[in-house]
């Protein structure tokens, strides 16, 4: 059984800067958060929801190209253009009256197995919009205008959340640093093993000359394949 919301709680989001040292890619936000009550808050246990909103973005027409696999054709974005999470991720709070400013760490992949990763790709300049959405739970010390001594729990009030633009060579350079030049895709067992086959087979020393082997294989036999329809 939940309790009761807390009063005044606002945030806003002041920054979000690519982690360059960190282990896994991570972007790092700084949010303000600014509490309207007269309370000494002990703690926030604040857990944030991040979602991507992308029809409040303009593409341009390669943008548009390279979003066609997510969102369909263009007449079809009206219906298909919608919000989408983005991650999970939470902090604690320490103590504060009134207002504080804490870093929240949010998580990124290069997995193009994930939505997110396949939208910010396929985007050019510009920026990203996004929503943090907020819940948790609040605990205060006592001493506000009821002038109790003890602790109180409250939650975050659900219509909590911060808006931002995130510039997208932000991500780009966050990817930079762990990803230089470079990216992966997830591939089953046996395709790799196909994979691998083919690379043995035709001699070749690198993944890179591998794929790039295939796709030219590929373009070929298209090729040849559009002659014979010509021809015939």
């Amino acid at each position: 059984m939940s309790g009761p919301t807390a009063p005044g709680l606002e945030f806003s989001v002041r920054d979000i800067v690519a982690e360059p040292y960190t282990a896994a890619p991570q972007l790092t936000a700084r949010l303000r958060i600014e509490d309207g009550s007269d309370e000494r808050i002990h703690a926030i246990v604040l857990r944030c929801q991040v979602r991507i909103e992308p029809q409040r973005r303009h593409y341009g027409h390669a943008e548009q190209e390279a979003l066609r696999g997510l969102f369909g054709e263009r007449e079809r974005w009206p219906e298909t253009l919608r919000p989408f999470q983005w991650m999970q991720c939470h902090t604690t709070v320490q103590g504060f009256t009134g207002s504080t400013e804490v870093d929240i760490a949010l998580p990124c992949t290069y997995d193009f197995d994930v939505i997110g990763s396949r939208y910010l790709h396929a985007l050019g300049e510009g920026t990203v919009p996004i929503s943090l959405l907020f819940s948790g739970t609040v605990f205060s010390k006592g001493g506000g205008s009821g002038g109790g001594s003890g602790f109180g729990v409250r939650q975050v009030p659900w219509d909590c959340e911060a808006r931002y633009q995130l510039p997208v060579t932000v991500w780009r350079q966050m990817i930079a640093c762990h990803f230089p030049n470079s990216g992966w895709i997830r591939l089953d067992h046996d395709v790799l093993a196909r994979f691998a086959d083919f690379r043995e087979r035709r001699g070749l020393i690198s993944w890179d000359e591998t794929v790039t082997t295939l796709l030219a294989d590929a373009r070929t036999r298209t090729a040849a394949d559009e002659i014979g329809e010509v021809v015939t």
